[in-house]
């Protein structure tokens, strides 16, 4: 008898599980609920939609009649699912304004997450905004069309902060960028954090760091922080992070994780195994400090799926963690890390060293040329690489790809010296930045 898999939630996660699935098995009989209008979209494409890079709308949104027909799976939208009855194997959802049950032999989570928007007095929902789903970049681009805003301050120095930054920008419009912490891009250190805030500043962006939001005034386009500080903005931006979606869970009595989210073993099984979870609401471990962690990142719940749908295969291939390979660009800049930063390994107790390296892209005479800096942490004793991090304007993701492959592999140190990378002018140097960021780390374990 064909299985059973209902699935709840669709995007990265969820429509990337039931796709996976299907390519295993053509019998199996596969739903999926997703509360939304869309069955999968690129969270990622969004703020270059609204930036003008991505000019069609449709280029981010996967429709659900072609998903449905490539996939042969069962598609519900706007169907939100609100309860598990676990001992009985079904679930409950609401569609249509009605009520209706669903049984299953094996259901997976993908709730995905909620952008947090703050309760701050006098805020105007008409004018601020979160970044996280279709309709919430369709209110935003509506906006912009309709009142043309001069002014804009975006709240949150991360992913989502610095993209609308740049997007905003290229509008013509004036930014502010507002964090409550001492740097922007939280995965690199606080050094590499500053070649950042100098290129923004040198963009002629008001950059204010170490200040919080207190409140809003004037029908929401003042705003005031908690240093006394106003901005004035005819658009702001809230990017100050995601909360986890975990209330069908709890309430289904599965285990919750020290950070929050969904605990889950190394096949993404929840306590009961019948019940799978992935993505942006799980908790999983850092592979290289060993700590609980939430990464809300394409690459782990693209991953995650995979290990669920070979599982459901009878092939048990365990998920062991993530590195959190990250990389940003910021106008002509990029901005990478990979693994542990100096927080992350400090908060552990593990001793490590760290090299920088401010160099060249390629051929210091060719004429693409251009800064980049690289940095490496490593363990204090034989040199095992922990963490890579790159600033750049050209060759910084191919550096930052072979720190993470690199890390992947357990490689130190010494071996970034024996890496035999591809050189010409154009491209790198005859000993590769990453080959003398090796050089210069090893040098470090010797004295």
């Amino acid at each position: 008898m064909a299985q059973k898999i209902l699935i709840v939630g669709g995007v990265g996660g969820g429509a990337t599980v039931a796709a996976q699935i299907r390519r295993n098995n053509q019998d199996a009989i596969i739903m999926l609920f997703e509360k939304g209008e869309y069955v999968a979209f690129s969270n990622c494409g969004m703020p270059y939609y609204l930036g003008g890079t991505v000019q069609d709308r449709d280029q981010i949104l996967f429709s659900t009649e072609k998903f449905t027909e490539k996939y042969n799976v069962n598609v519900k939208t706007k169907a939100e699912v609100t309860a598990i009855q676990r001992n009985e194997k079904t679930v409950t959802y609401m569609a249509d304004g009605q009520e209706n049950t669903e049984n299953y032999d094996k259901l997976i989570l993908s709730p995905g997450a909620t952008a947090i928007m703050p309760s701050i007095p006098g805020l105007n929902k008409a004018r601020t905004f979160s970044l996280h789903t279709i309709p919430d970049m369709d209110k935003i681009a509506k906006y912009m069309q309709e009142q043309q805003p001069k002014t804009a301050a975006i709240v949150g120095g991360g992913f989502i902060g610095l993209e609308m930054l740049e997007n905003l920008y290229e509008q013509g419009i004036t930014c502010t960028l507002i964090d409550r912490s001492d740097q922007v891009m939280n995965p690199v250190d606080s050094d590499m954090a500053a070649l950042v805030h100098s290129y923004i500043k040198e963009k002629n962006i008001n950059l204010v760091l170490h200040d919080g939001l207190k409140k809003f005034t004037n029908d929401g386009r003042t705003l005031h922080l908690e240093s006394g500080k106003t901005v004035e903005a005819d658009l702001t931006i809230m990017a100050v992070g995601i909360k986890p979606h975990t209330q069908l869970a709890s309430n289904a009595d599965l285990s919750i994780g020290e950070t929050g989210a969904i605990k889950v073993n190394h096949f993404m099984q929840t306590e009961d195994p019948s019940i799978y979870a992935l993505g942006d609401a799980v908790e999983t471990t850092d592979e290289i400090t060993g700590a609980a962690k939430i990464i809300a990142l394409a690459w782990p719940a693209h991953r995650q799926a995979f290990i669920i749908a070979s599982h459901l295969n009878n092939e048990y291939i365990p998920y062991q963690g993530a590195i959190g390979s990250s990389i940003l660009r910021l106008f002509d800049m990029t901005i990478g890390a990979t693994g542990a930063n100096s927080d992350s390994l400090t908060a552990r107790g593990i001793l490590f060293k760290e090299a920088t390296l401010e160099t060249l892209s390629n051929a210091s005479y060719f004429p693409s040329a251009d800064k980049l800096w690289i940095k490496v942490l490593f363990d204090a004793k034989d040199g095992q690489i922990y963490g890579g991090q790159v600033v750049g304007y050209a060759g910084a993701d191919k550096r930052l790809a072979i720190l993470s492959t690199a890390i992947k592999g357990k490689l130190t140190v010494f071996d970034l010296q024996e890496i035999e990378l591809a050189y010409a002018p154009p491209y790198s140097s005859p000993k590769d930045p990453v080959n003398i960021l090796g050089y210069k780390a090893a040098s470090m374990l010797k004295t």
